[in-house]
């Protein structure tokens, strides 16, 4: 198991900057993925950007170029440096962890933090 702590929302005018962590309560290299989703009002929760235990990352198509997703191995710590946000960036933002062992995979999510993006 593992608990995931999210931090850094907050509210940020259109073209601004938000740093979002992820703080994970074991070695984020025992992680197989590590990754951001956000769930914006009546909408489905969707995958922002995940990096694996060996350092590949991937990315929404909407989000790429705009977001990075960087981790801290001595912190337990991923984060998502956000850039040039716009209004529809506007969710709460969920750290998941996905752990597979033994061929099956189990999922944790923290408590989300909430993203505001005025126009």
């Amino acid at each position: 198991q593992v608990q995931l702590v999210e931090s850094g929302g907050g509210l940020v005018q259109a073209g601004g900057s938000l740093k979002l962590s992820c703080a994970a309560s074991r070695s984020i290299f025992s992680i197989n993925t590590l990754g951001w989703y956000r769930q914006a009002p009546g909408k489905q929760r969707e995958l922002v950007a995940d990096i694996t235990s060996g350092g590949s990352t991937n990315y929404a198509d909407s989000e790429k170029g705009r977001f990075t997703i960087s981790r801290d191995g001595a912190k337990n710590t991923v984060y998502l440096q956000m850039n040039s946000l716009k209004p529809e960036d506007t969710a709460v933002y969920y750290c998941r962890a996905r752990i597979i062992r033994g061929g099956i995979g189990s999922n944790y999510w923290g408590q989300g933090t909430q993203v505001t993006v005025s126009s």
